[in-house]
This record gives structure tokens, sequence and C-alpha cells, in this order.
């Protein structure tokens, strides 16, 4: 499995979408699955940041910024303490954050947990405990830009189980690694068939 890992045409991948779409349980999944380094987004967010979030506040671009910045960072060294990669789970909802993030890692794929609102919203309800206000769920659907359609990008739908999600990651990302005329198209319509 090592020998495949180094081949691969991404270094790092962000597991992306609105909050409860599921990225903390995929990202843990993928990066297991790959035998690489797990990063929690949301444990990098500024102590004020997390206090606004559990208020119900919204955070602005001037509030992710610093965030960003700490993520790309992360990004930036993917071997760092000798892993062969790097998974980070952050929502990542406007295309300019996902380009700071790309500008610091430029072998970077994306994978989009897409999930409907009424779905999202009931999973942060039945998450105690969670920094996250369910009341910023709408907010986090009028923030988001779809990426579907930009390049190494994944598109899955997050109501799927945890082990066919990985199976769909590992085979895109063998795909993009063989380059064939066939495994770039599997992985359009994947794409395209969600977005």
């Amino acid at each position: 499995m090592d020998s495949a890992i180094q081949t691969q045409k991404y270094q790092a991948l962000v597991v992306m979408g609105v909050s409860g779409c599921g990225k903390s349980s995929a990202g843990q999944a993928f990066a297991e699955a790959l035998g690489w380094a797990l990063h929690e987004g949301d444990t990098y967010h500024a102590p004020e940041s997390i206090a606004k979030m559990r208020a119900g506040t919204p955070l602005t671009d001037a509030d992710r910024s610093g965030w960003l910045d700490r993520l790309a960072g992360l990004l930036a060294t993917p071997n760092a303490g000798g892993s062969a990669g790097t998974v980070l789970t952050c929502s990542a909802l406007r295309r300019r954050y996902r380009d700071r993030l790309r500008q610091a890692q430029p072998h970077l794929g994306f994978v989009f947990l897409q999930l409907g609102y009424d779905a999202a919203l009931a999973r942060v309800q039945a998450r105690p405990g969670h920094f996250f206000s369910p009341a910023l769920v709408a907010d986090q659907f009028a923030t988001l830009e779809s990426p579907a359609g930009e390049a190494g990008v994944l598109v899955l739908d997050a109501t799927r189980p945890i082990p066919a999600l990985v199976n769909d990651v590992l085979a895109w990302m063998n795909a993009d690694k063989a380059g064939s005329p066939q495994a770039t198209a599997a992985a359009t319509d994947t794409n395209g068939g969600l977005a």
C-alpha cells in the first residue's frame, strides 16, 4: 500500500462540506485507509470564533482568515512527522477559501460531502456538547459555493455508509494516478451525477 500511496497525484486531501455532513468521521476513515495524518480543522479556530459559533453568531471572512492561514500551514508540509500525506477536515465553503488552501499545497484534492439542509440540521441537533450551534446551519448553506466542476474535487453523497465513501475516494485517487481516459471519465461522471 505504501508504494501506491507515494505515487498518488495528491499529497493532501481536504474533506469539506457544511456542518453535519460527516467530515470528521469520513476524514478519519480516509486517513486510516491511506495511512495519512489527520487534522481536524475545527481545532484550529480561534477561541473568539468558537465562542461566536457557540452563541449562534455566523463567522465573517475576517474571522476565518487566520484560521485558513493556520490550515494552509498544515497543508504546506503534508509529509511532516513522517506521514505519507495529510487529510484535513475543513468546511471550505467558499471558492476563495479553497483557493487559499490550494496556494499552500498544489497537490491538493477536495472531497465534498454533499448533504441536504434537513439532514444536516438533524445531524447537528443530535451532537450534544458540540460548539457549533444548530442556528448556524442555514448560514452554512447560504455561504456554500459548490465546488462541483472545480478541478481536483470529488463530490460524494454524505448519506452513504463510510466504507462506501472510502472505496470511492481510493478509486478516485487511483484513477487520477492512472490518468487513463476511462478513469478520468469515471471520476467526472461521479462528480456530475451528484452535483
